[in-house]
Order: structure tokens, then sequence, then C-alpha cells
């Protein structure tokens, strides 16, 4: 049986300071969770656990991004992340000082009820 997305929802977050891509990207996944809500688990009495739930995270340097940590803060569902090459790197040309900007995509998918 194959899943069906249900939702998709997008984030940015960065770091201003610490140069820490696996901050930025939890910033960003924060971000896209804060845009959703999801009674369709409530109308249905579907449970969380049957939702599988996908992030993709892009960041200048993907390597550099802690992924298990990111997806054991999400709050339902199984959840699987990875980081991509994407996102921004800012240089301050007076002090050298580099923000790191991510983006995330949040993908929430349901096993096919057709």
């Amino acid at each position: 049986m194959s899943d069906q997305r249900f939702i998709i929802e997008m984030g940015m977050g960065n770091d201003l300071y610490g140069q820490d891509y696996t901050k930025a990207a939890a910033r960003a996944i924060e971000d896209a969770l804060r845009h959703s809500s999801l009674p369709l688990f409530e109308a249905t009495g579907l449970s969380h656990d049957a939702m599988r739930v996908q992030v993709t995270v892009g960041v200048q340097d993907p390597d550099a991004v802690d992924c298990a940590a990111l997806a054991e803060k999400l709050p339902r569902g199984q959840a699987d992340v990875r980081a991509v090459k994407g996102g921004l790197n800012v240089t301050n040309p007076d002090n050298g000082n580099v923000i790191v900007i991510a983006s995330a995509a949040v993908e929430a998918f349901l096993p096919f009820q057709g």
C-alpha cells in the first residue's frame, strides 16, 4: 500500500551568530509547523502513529546538520529528516561573521485510503 501526501508546509530559520546549521534547520522546521493545524486526526479518529512525516532541510553545509536530533523533536508521526544543499550563507564583510539561513519542507503522508 502506498502513502498519499495530505499536507506540505514550508518554513525558514536562521542562526545569526553561531553558524549552527542544526539550529537554523530546527528553526525552519518550527516555522513550518507553526503554519499547520491538523484537525483531520480528531475528526476521523486516525492515530498520529499512522502518519509519516518527511522533512527536507536545505542548508549550505548539509553534513553539518544533525538530522537524527531534528527528527526526535518532531511532535507527531514517524519522522524522517534529510539535509540537502540549499539555504544561504551571508557573510558580513565588516567582521566575517556568517549568518546561516535554512529552508525546510515538511510533508505529511497517510496510507492511501482509495
